[in-house]
């Protein structure tokens, strides 16, 4: 009996774990996975009690990106059907990277296709290394979706990005962590351990600074500098107003930790 795919979500203190459950077909993404991510994102905006999110995947693998069984079905449809199913996808990658807390990928064994992309579209990857990353889409003479091409663009030189995406060559962990892909490597199960100690890091950190300076990472690509400096002004100002500024400033002279609301 298949068991069905599901994104199961656990709290470990301020920390939301979401956990891609498809262990028949390795993680593999699909919509109604992708329906749940933008689900489990908007609630966890809305809570105080979040301040990170991480995601895993469930067992010895990130995710093996999309279901191929699926992709041939969706052969026999009408294209709009497997429009439908891309839409699903970078709804939440656009979830993921508009989310005003830091999201963790850990990743343990695969990321690929899909899974890769996913991995990239949070703001910290931390890598089992056995881990390995590859835009499989190539492969089986796909284009990537889910904004790899897009990330890899804006991470590493051309011609990285030719040989991972047009070869679809596998990349292990350490040498994504040489590029500056990768943010930290673990021991192989140790990927979740490591990304709850960086949430827990984070959590201590002003979640309005967070969200600041994720809004200005996401818009600094597109901006000319003139305006990226009226974009920066506008937050310190905002930021410097808050009431964390005043916690934070008076316990760093008081040589005390911050408590930030």
């Amino acid at each position: 009996m298949t068991t069905p795919a599901e994104l199961k979500s656990a709290s470990h203190g301020s920390t939301l774990v979401l956990t891609l459950s498809n262990p028949d077909h390795r993680n593999a993404l699909g919509p109604e996975l992708y329906a749940a991510g933008v689900e489990a994102l908007n609630a966890a905006d809305r809570s105080a009690d979040v301040r990170s999110v991480i995601i895993v995947g469930e067992g010895n693998t990130f995710s093996a990106g999309g279901n191929l069984q699926r992709l041939l079905d969706n052969r026999q449809r009408d294209p709009q059907v497997q429009a439908d199913s891309i839409d699903g996808l970078h709804s939440w990658i656009e979830a993921i990277r508009t989310f005003p807390k830091p999201v963790i990928a850990a990743v343990e064994g695969a990321a690929a296709g899909a899974g890769f992309s996913l991995a990239l579209a949070c703001d910290f990857i931390v890598a089992a290394d056995n881990a390995v990353f590859v835009m499989a889409y190539s492969n089986v003479a796909l284009s990537p979706d889910g904004g790899g091409s897009w990330s890899l663009s804006r991470s590493l030189p051309r011609q990285m990005v030719s040989e991972l995406l047009m070869c679809a060559e596998r990349v292990e962990a350490r040498r994504l962590q040489q590029l500056g892909v990768v943010n930290r490597i673990t021991p192989v199960g140790g990927a979740l351990t490591e990304a709850l100690a960086l949430a827990d890091k984070l959590n201590e950190r002003a979640p309005n600074t967070l969200a600041s300076i994720k809004d200005l990472m996401n818009d600094a690509a597109g901006s000319t500098l003139e305006k990226h400096l009226a974009a920066e002004r506008l937050h310190f100002v905002k930021n410097l107003h808050h009431a964390n500024a005043g916690i934070g400033i008076a316990a760093f002279l008081a040589k005390q930790p911050p408590r930030y609301s």
